[in-house]
């Protein structure tokens, strides 16, 4: 069933911008896909601006098996070949793109694709990385150096919803492989957005995983930064992102599970009450 909410809640975020970051299983389940594209046309309705930023790692995962090439992660990001950026840039802005856009456009004519590479819209350099305090290589993975978010900006005020894929290309020509979370950070920080969204495939961050399932409910950036270097795997880039937005400016960063469905809706209107919520601030005793 779809939540309801108060009319104040709805209307404390009219006209603002809020980044969603697609991500994990919840993209690879049919019935989340819809209700996600759902949730977001709600959003839009309820006059709030919504832009995606979306991953694909399953789908790209997927095709390199197919393709019989190496999946291999370091720092918790994808090792990406020249071989596997085409097939990283062929699955996110030809395939996982164009679902999401199909999805959200069943519901009437709002959403349009493009990708970091449009109009200079995302600007990347290679990002380096560090396992165990040692460098390592994972190829053509990008950080972003510069946002313009102009024509993210002009399809908002047309009523259009953004699809972005986070490929984005570097000033020596090179395209490279962002990670979705970061650039939804970036693209948040850049769009001065209420909030920024993560929706991925667990609760939250816990407070002391593998030993237990307990999620930290809220955290300062102060208090974030403490914990981001014990962070490993897929949840590092998350924190790091919410970090990122939190350090900028942006108002309050969710980390919520996908799998559940109408997580998206709860999350916007719901506050800090699920998943875990990143602010800007000093450090404070955690709500744990």
């Amino acid at each position: 069933m779809q939540p309801h909410f108060a009319p104040q809640a709805l209307e404390a975020l009219q006209g603002r911008t809020i980044v969603i970051k697609f991500g994990g299983n919840a993209m690879v389940n049919e019935d989340l896909k819809r209700t996600f594209a759902q949730d977001v046309v709600e959003l839009w309705r309820a006059g709030l601006r919504p832009v995606v930023v979306h991953g694909g790692g399953p789908q790209i995962s997927a095709l390199l098996d197919r393709l019989d090439l190496e999946v291999r992660f370091e720092a918790g990001l994808r090792v990406t070949t020249p071989e596997i950026m085409d097939v990283v840039r062929m699955v996110l802005t030809g395939q996982v793109q164009r679902q999401l856009v199909g999805l959200l456009n069943s519901h009437g004519p709002f959403a349009v694709g493009l990708s970091g590479e449009d109009a200079h819209t995302m600007t990347a350099v290679r990002r380096p990385a560090w396992v165990d305090g040692k460098p390592v290589d994972i190829g053509l993975v990008g950080d972003i150096t510069e946002v313009n978010p102009d024509t993210v900006r002009t399809l908002l005020d047309q009523g259009r919803i953004p699809v972005v894929s986070p490929v984005a290309r570097g000033t020596d020509g090179q395209v490279y492989n962002v990670n979705a979370d970061l650039a939804a950070a970036a693209m948040a920080v850049a769009l001065g957005a209420e909030k920024l969204v993560m929706l991925t495939d667990v609760q939250g961050l816990y407070a002391n995983w593998p030993h237990d399932t307990e999620v930290i409910k809220h955290l300062t950036a102060d208090q974030l930064e403490k914990l981001l270097p014990e962070l490993a795997g897929g949840m590092l880039p998350k924190m790091e992102g919410c970090l990122q937005a939190a350090r900028a400016g942006v108002p309050m960063a969710h980390v919520l599970d996908g799998r559940v469905a109408h997580s998206l809706l709860w999350g916007v209107f719901g506050g800090d009450r699920f998943g875990t919520t990143v602010v800007p601030g000093e450090d404070m005793d955690s709500d744990a």
